[in-house]
């Protein structure tokens, strides 16, 4: 008669969970790629991702989103990777932002007519914090795709820098690993021969980015 198998033998691991996030549309880019990239992004069906629980999100783009939805986002789910995208409107590359910085826009009102008061997001902090990641892996994973990224030191002044600097600042808990990257405006008329539109990213381009990104912090997460 055979023993009966230890207790932890039986149960079965949970599954990883990585939140992908994205906004919506924002004063001058009505159009915001990250909204589909997202919806795609956690839709995937792999192999790999067969022990991943894909969490999506797009936040309205508005500080009040950010402060009421993150927060509870990370305590409802309690992600082991975050990763968070924006649109970079001015860049024709990915941008892996290796930190966000403790200052704001006092210029730019976001969706719902808010305007900061304060330059620091948290006076008296410093000036900076990294996100938590390895920076260089994913720039080479998703250059492997096809892809121009590039590290970036500089989030930005707006609800990129905003939502990156509240997640990097605490409250991700138990989270391997925290990023965000910037992704520019995709092509939307047929490549010319000649010409800007040219080397503009498709969304295909963008999801084969998006997903390499996501495999390599899938295995640093899954590290020991």
């Amino acid at each position: 008669m055979h023993a009966p198998a230890p207790q932890h033998a039986l149960a079965t691991a949970a599954p990883l969970t990585v939140l992908v996030t994205g906004f919506g549309p924002f004063p001058g880019a009505p159009f915001n790629p990250t909204e589909a990239l997202v919806r795609k992004l956690t839709r995937l069906r792999r192999p790999a991702f067969a022990d991943v629980r894909l969490v999506g999100h797009v936040f309205r783009t508005s500080y009040a989103a950010v402060d009421a939805e993150l927060p509870e986002l990370l305590a409802r789910h309690r992600p082991q990777v975050v990763l968070m995208f924006g649109l970079a409107a001015r860049t024709r590359h990915v941008r892996v932002e290796t930190c966000a910085r403790n200052i704001r826009s006092r210029l730019l009102a976001d969706v719902a007519g808010a305007m900061p008061a304060e330059y620091r997001l948290d006076p008296g902090a410093p000036r900076m914090r990294r996100g938590r990641a390895p920076f260089e892996a994913l720039r080479v994973a998703a250059r492997a795709r096809g892809a121009d990224v590039r590290l970036s030191h500089n989030a930005g002044r707006y609800l990129c820098n905003y939502l990156y600097w509240r997640a990097a600042v605490g409250g991700t808990g138990g989270s391997r690993a925290v990023v965000f990257v910037h992704v520019p405006l995709l092509r939307t008329a047929p490549a010319r021969t000649r010409g800007r539109a040219r080397r503009r990213m498709t969304a295909d381009d963008l999801l084969g980015a998006g997903e390499a990104i996501l495999r390599a912090l899938i295995g640093v997460a899954r590290k020991p």
